[in-house]
């Protein structure tokens, strides 16, 4: 299968642009994607990333508040925006004679983004009743993502709820969002990808007309991320009064992604062995065969694989009734990986792991927006956007000694498991996404 050619470049101000041109697409897809995510939200600020993602849709020098998804939408096109852990990005999808225009949209921002107090206090409303809506008032609301991560992890930068507390929204300042823009929302710290029915040479013109012109300002430094793995077992409780069933989360590090690839890849080959569908290993013991849980689930990565930096979480979440205990559980999971972890996978159960987890890979790169924003993330966070038509082909050589070394990984006293229990109130300090209260080995 020939894959499709991949032209990347860097303009004089420090943006980096990738085109990967597709014959017969029918659209076209544009992201910019910029290296700030909620990872570099400094302390008494949490949520100020995500805050900043629905002020960049606000207007700008020459679009006036919200006319960004209205000129979008009238050329036939979509367009949104998502803030993960180290990143922010900015996606839409038009038929390929609308580029021009999202390109002037998207640099005009850059440029010139238009940041008032009435702005700030209607965005930061909207977000409040965001978290209200997603997280407080709903049933397993962030569960884990918002909570989790406070348990593995003990810098701030890692452990801390990227939706925020209200009272960091509340107190944000209009000199403070202007100053997060120039820091964060330079040239030098954004990538530019365009992907479907363009001509490169084309596209890097249109690019070039409407974002040389913005000025170079510095690059941040990154925040500072790393820390030890956990050698003891750490713990936490949730507390959530909508849900019916408890439930039951497990972290544990994964391996660096940008300097291990061969290591990260084989964990996501174990995730899809352990829970991918009815008949791998986890469902079969805790669901079907004893039954101790409803339902059960691994990822890697809080968001899904390859969108974040080191250190990233490889989790494991259970649905399961009140009268089952945690430890049943983190027992039958670590009697299934330390089986694994011994003799390996199956060469059957291998074979059929890794063809589910390729396919999936393919159909969802197939989807322009999906190959659009992997391009800019994986460009961004590793320096590889190649990956997104290499992936499939590295994942189906993950063979099972890899497989066993990933399940070794997944050691007990490397993990974080955060217990939810069901019908209990959160404290008021949880406005903000959530409250935890931590237990076991070295916690806070």
């Amino acid at each position: 299968m020939s894959r499709p050619s991949l032209y990347r470049l860097t303009l004089p101000n420090g943006l980096r642009l990738v085109v990967q041109p597709l014959d017969g697409a029918p659209s076209v897809g544009v992201a910019v994607h910029y290296d700030v995510g909620f990872r570099s939200e400094p302390l008494g600020r949490t949520g100020f990333a995500h805050l900043f993602e629905h002020v960049m849709f606000q207007g700008s020098e020459n679009v006036a508040p919200a006319d960004h998804f209205r000129h979008v939408q009238a050329s036939g096109g979509t367009a949104n925006g998502s803030t993960h852990q180290d990143h922010t990005d900015y996606y839409q999808v038009v038929p390929a004679q609308a580029l021009e225009r999202v390109l002037f949209l998207e640099a005009d921002r850059m440029r010139a983004l238009r940041i008032t107090p009435e702005t700030l206090r209607t965005q930061t409303a909207v977000v409040k009743e965001e978290i209200r809506q997603s997280v407080t008032d709903k049933p397993y609301g962030g569960f884990p993502w918002t909570v989790l991560p406070a348990v593995l992890y003990r810098t701030h930068p890692n452990a801390h709820n990227g939706y925020g507390a209200f009272d960091d929204l509340d107190a944000a300042t209009v000199a403070e969002c202007q100053a997060f823009f120039d820091t964060y929302y330079a040239p030098g710290n954004a990538v530019v990808t365009i992907c479907g029915d363009v001509d490169p040479g084309h596209a890097a013109d249109l690019v070039a007309r409407h974002f040389a012109a913005i000025p170079a300002r510095p690059v941040p430094a990154p925040p500072a991320l790393a820390e030890p793995v956990p050698q003891q077992a750490r713990s936490g409780t949730h507390p959530d009064p909508h849900a019916a069933l408890a439930a039951t989360a497990i972290g544990w590090r994964m391996p660096d992604a940008g300097t291990g690839l061969d290591g990260y890849l084989a964990h996501m080959v174990l995730g899809e062995l352990l829970t991918g569908r009815d008949t791998s290993r986890l469902k079969q013991r805790l669901v079907h065969r004893a039954p101790l849980a409803t339902d059960i689930s691994t990822s890697c990565g809080l968001f899904g694989p390859l969108r974040a930096r080191d250190p990233e979480t490889f989790v494991c979440v259970a649905m399961h009734p009140r009268e089952t205990t945690t430890e049943q559980l983190l027992d039958a999971i670590d009697t299934e990986l330390a089986g694994l972890a011994a003799t390996g996978p199956e060469q059957r159960e291998l074979a059929r792991s890794r063809a589910l987890l390729t396919s999936a890979t393919w159909r969802g790169f197939d989807n322009i927006v999906a190959r659009t924003r992997a391009l800019g993330t994986y460009e961004l966070l590793f320096g590889a956007p190649h990956l997104v038509d290499e992936l499939a082909h590295r994942l189906a050589a993950v063979d099972a000694a890899g497989v066993a070394a990933a399940a070794a990984n997944l050691h007990p006293e490397r993990r974080g498991v955060l217990s939810l229990v069901p019908g209990t109130a959160r404290s008021p300090v949880s406005a903000g996404g959530g409250s935890l209260v931590s237990a076991g080995g070295d916690a806070r």
